[in-house]
């Protein structure tokens, strides 16, 4: 009887604002470990001022544009061809002047003062890599680039080809275009939530970035890119998207043509302001 009147007693407010505390403790030292492990090792980012920025391993894409490189030290005209589908056309951009391309000509001219640099945007919405692939001699070759940012797979994705039929044909058009005498650099899908819900989004990073170590380009890592700016808290689904969650914005898009702009300093030896 004792024993049960004791358990029926109360503890002391002290001894209950110290389980109180310990409890606190425990349960933000779980989160805090639960955190760390989440966080990729070893991730480095730019400032945290910089929504723009990306980890260290997204930022230096180590291009090689031998041809980019040439026409600089002959003093120019350097000329870019930006090939893909909606995300090149700019579907989400407010206006023609806010889409990648149209940033990146922006950026790289104040880089390279004096130089001419040319930014061709050469999108079309909704092709696949195969309708695009049957362009490459008029809006391509035929424009005599040093420099094509093929962005492809997102409309293969969101069709659900096939992906190994999108890396023949991605492998088709860079041989292409390498014996043009064109530097190339590849770029894979959006994160986008419709993208996401079919099942061989991961494939399709796979092979395009498969592809390109095989073929020796650069791969634009768009998709983990903007990942990175969403869980780094950088850039809300709500910025990064235009309203059908699926296109970029004039946020997204100026983010990535830095990017882009910044690698193309970097591969071309000119230090960027």
């Amino acid at each position: 009887m004792l024993r049960d009147s004791l358990k029926s007693v109360p503890p002391p407010p002290t001894l209950l604002r110290r389980q109180h505390s310990l409890m606190a403790l425990t349960v933000f030292g779980l989160i805090a470990v639960g955190l760390l492990m989440m966080a990729p090792i070893g991730r480095r980012t730019q400032a945290a001022t910089d929504r723009c920025g990306v980890s260290d391993d997204l930022a230096a894409l180590d291009m090689s544009l031998p041809h980019v490189v040439q026409s600089l030290a002959a003093g120019g005209p350097v000329v870019i061809v930006a090939f893909g589908s909606s995300s090149t056309f700019g579907t989400g951009a407010s206006a023609r002047d806010k889409t990648y391309p149209s940033r990146l000509a922006a950026l790289l001219a104040r880089r390279l003062p004096g130089t001419n640099i040319e930014v061709l945007n050469r999108g079309i919405g909704g092709e696949v890599a195969t309708t695009t692939l049957a362009r490459i001699d008029t809006d391509v070759i035929a424009a005599h680039p040093d420099l094509v940012i093929w962005q492809v797979g997102t409309n293969d994705v969101l069709r659900d080809v096939d992906p190994a039929t999108a890396a023949a044909v991605i492998r088709d058009g860079v041989v292409r275009m390498q014996r043009a005498g064109i530097d190339v650099v590849l770029m894979d899908v959006q994160f986008a939530p419709p993208i996401m819900q079919h099942a061989t989004f991961r494939e399709m990073e796979t092979v395009i970035a498969a592809e390109g170590s095989d073929l020796g380009v650069p791969v634009i890592r768009r998709f983990a890119m903007m990942r990175e700016w969403v869980e780094e808290g950088r850039m809300p689904l709500s910025v990064m998207l235009d309203r059908d969650h699926l296109h970029m914005t004039d946020a997204s898009y100026d983010c990535l043509a830095r990017n882009i702009g910044r690698s193309i300093a970097l591969a071309a030896r000119i230090s960027s302001p």
